[in-house]
């Protein structure tokens, strides 16, 4: 069935060359059809472009053979940038179609980026006056200028559920009227005085927050001494209650998690057992994004740790990471530069060698060495490369986040370990019903609760025009 599809689709090509040649003329701009041109490339340079028909459906080519060059690399650029079109090299003599990717740069262009940035500060004063003017335009980017007024309700809470060493509570906090942000708070027990807390955004893995390897790292965070916050993405975990998936490749998606996370500081650093001198966030992947944004953005946060996310050459692929307009602010930025804005609080860069931060410790990593160098602070940065493992938040992961906590929140290792090495196996992994707020089918959803994403914008946008009429009162 494959092979005759195949042979159709090659007889509509022809076809459609055939037709196109009538329309070939300066009245027409000389246009073909775009699988036409691909062909010919083919034939001409002797490669092979992979795509799927309705890649190229509809599509076509202004004067499209005066963009041939010597160099196959070069045709395939002027053929496909007028189409934000572009092609991966597979090998020397394969390429695969692909839409534009802006989130996305060669590792040298990316390079360069970060350092045309930094020409505009060389000392700790001038890089403070660039996160001065640098943090007000990401908060508006993020259509967060004014900040919408906190809901009045209390968080809703399940009973605790006590374990070794640590007890674990589902939380949901309303951020705005009839929105809520769901995760589960897991303290340690037996503790005096105030402890640290560490915010824990889940990253774009199958099972979202329910994950072993998730509940691993808060319940042995818990166990060491933390108070760590677990929670969703949006329109991830137990928000898809209130919203469908494809939301979450919204661009709003970005602003939301960015409220999230403040309404959830806004919580911790209320509770009287917080120390709130020790305020840290940790997650993967797009939770390590997350991490990077928030660090950068609200002070209360004194310690990061971003896990396979910083890269100066990627901006990060979902819309949840770059779906709003920050990068343009200030004349341009990039995650590298927002990961800085932390300086000269503690932070922990982890990296490995099969996605965006393989180059971590080749380019990126030395410029924050050097802002951290303007404050005297070199050493409070920390990179843990992994060239030989992949993209996740695994053993070897959480390892060097318990170290670096424990170093920077003097805490003691002993509790977690079992003859002198780090024990994870004294956790209990929970089953998904359990970690959630509103019951086993949703039941318990508040009444009031937004249902769609077309709501969600009506009420995010009557908060943000209410906060603007308040702020000129």
């Amino acid at each position: 069935m494959k092979k005759y599809v195949t042979i159709l689709f090659c007889l509509l090509v022809m076809a459609t060359c055939i037709k196109a040649q009538h329309y070939r003329d300066t009245d027409n701009k000389f246009s073909m059809p775009l699988a036409a041109v691909l062909k010919k490339i083919e034939l001409r340079y002797h490669v092979t472009i992979k795509y799927h028909p309705e890649q190229v459906a509809g599509l076509s080519v202004s004067y499209a053979e005066w963009r041939f060059r010597d160099s196959v690399d070069q045709t395939l650029a002027n053929v496909l940038a007028p189409l934000d079109m572009k092609v991966n090299k597979l090998s020397p003599t394969q390429y695969k179609l692909k839409d534009y990717e802006y989130f996305r740069w060669l590792i040298a262009d990316g390079w360069k980026e970060l350092d045309r940035i930094a020409e505009q500060y060389h000392n700790a004063s001038t890089f403070e006056l660039r996160k001065d003017s640098l943090r007000p335009e990401l908060y508006k980017a993020l259509q967060l200028a004014p900040m919408p007024a906190k809901p009045a309700g209390e968080p809703i809470l399940t009973p605790l559920r006590k374990y070794n060493g640590y007890s674990v509570q589902n939380i949901a906090i309303e951020i705005l009227p009839g929105l809520y942000i769901n995760g589960s708070i897991y303290r340690p027990l037996n503790v005096k005085g105030k402890i640290p807390v560490m915010l824990s955004p889940d990253g774009h893995w199958e099972h979202q927050r329910y994950r072993p390897d998730c509940q691993i790292r808060c319940a042995t965070l818990a166990r060491m001494g933390v108070m760590a916050f677990s929670y969703d993405l949006f329109a991830w975990g137990e928000s898809l209650l209130q919203f469908k998936p494809e939301d979450h490749q919204k661009s709003l998606s970005q602003t939301i998690q960015t409220l999230d996370a403040i309404r959830i500081l806004d919580y911790v650093c209320s509770l009287k057992e917080v120390d709130t001198s020790k305020v840290g966030i940790s997650g993967g992947s797009g939770g390590g994004s997350h991490t990077a944004l928030m660090a950068a953005l609200d002070s209360r946060i004194k310690l990061s740790a971003p896990v396979v996310s910083v890269s100066s050459y990627f901006y990060g692929g979902c819309p949840c990471e770059s779906g709003m307009p920050i990068f343009q602010c200030g004349g341009g930025t990039d995650y590298v530069e927002l990961a800085a804005m932390a300086a000269p609080h503690p932070q922990l860069l982890v990296s490995d060698g099969s996605d965006w931060t393989a180059q971590m410790p080749e380019h990126d990593f030395p410029y924050l060495q050097k802002i951290y160098g303007y404050y005297g602070k070199k050493s409070n940065v920390e990179n843990v490369h992994l060239p030989k493992e992949l993209h996740d938040y695994g053993i070897s992961k959480r390892l060097a986040l318990y170290h670096f906590v424990a170093k920077y929140w003097h805490l003691n290792l002993k509790k977690i370990e079992t003859n002198g090495k780090i024990d994870e196996s004294q956790v209990t992994i929970e089953k998904e019903p359990e970690m959630y707020v509103f019951g086993d089918h949703g039941q318990n959803l508040p009444k009031d609760a937004i249902m769609g994403f077309d709501n969600l914008v009506k009420v995010f946008t009557d908060a943000v025009d209410r906060a603007k009429l308040h702020q000129f009162k």
